[in-house]
């Protein structure tokens, strides 16, 4: 998956659990996104659903590729979504904010959308080995290109994503609250 899969299907995921289970069930779905932003910091869980790709992709593509080799590491296994997570509860017991938990449910969501129980090696490092799988790096970019225009399981969610995102950014527009989610974090 790549950009606007992570972060739109993240988004409307996490929104839609916030409306189904929020106090006034028939709210519309235009309430959704203000419902989870009482909760989470939008912008954090944004920023978790592409933070294992931040880390692991540079991590393995430009400064240790002769170590890892691959764009899928550390930051995609459940122990690092499991330190994140502790560290974001003792954030939250200790000063009451967020933005922690945003970030790991973020990361989390990425770790399914990424399909990682398919790849245990990863998943469950370092308890399978302690080395990635190596994949060949060489024209990546030309080969995601390839993949977005012609493979139906990266275009669709990519198409998904971006509709979602768009809706929220019209949304905001509408309201005159772009500026105040950017800046503040706000929705409504």
């Amino acid at each position: 998956m790549l950009l606007f899969a992570h972060v739109g299907i993240t988004f409307g995921a996490a929104a839609a659990a916030a409306g189904i289970a929020g106090k006034d069930r028939r709210a519309s779905i235009a309430a959704w996104p203000g419902e989870l932003a009482r909760h989470l910091d939008l912008r954090w869980l944004m920023a978790g659903s592409l933070l294992p790709d931040i880390i692991d992709k540079p991590l393995g593509q430009y400064i240790l590729p002769g170590l890892i080799g691959t764009g899928r590491a550390y930051a995609h296994t459940l122990l690092f979504l499991i330190v994140l997570t502790a560290a974001a509860l003792i954030i939250h017991r200790r000063w009451h904010r967020t933005w922690g938990l945003a970030l790991a449910a973020g990361t989390f969501l990425h770790l399914v959308l990424d399909q990682l129980w398919t790849t245990p090696e990863v998943l469950f490092w370092p308890l399978l080995g302690t080395s990635f799988a190596r994949i060949d790096l060489e024209g990546w970019a030309g080969s995601l290109w390839q993949a977005l225009t012609s493979e139906p399981s990266i275009y669709i969610p990519e198409i998904i994503g971006f509709v979602i995102l768009a809706w929220f950014g019209v949304m905001l527009l509408r309201r005159r609250r772009l500026r105040a989610f950017l800046v503040r974090g706000e929705v409504s």
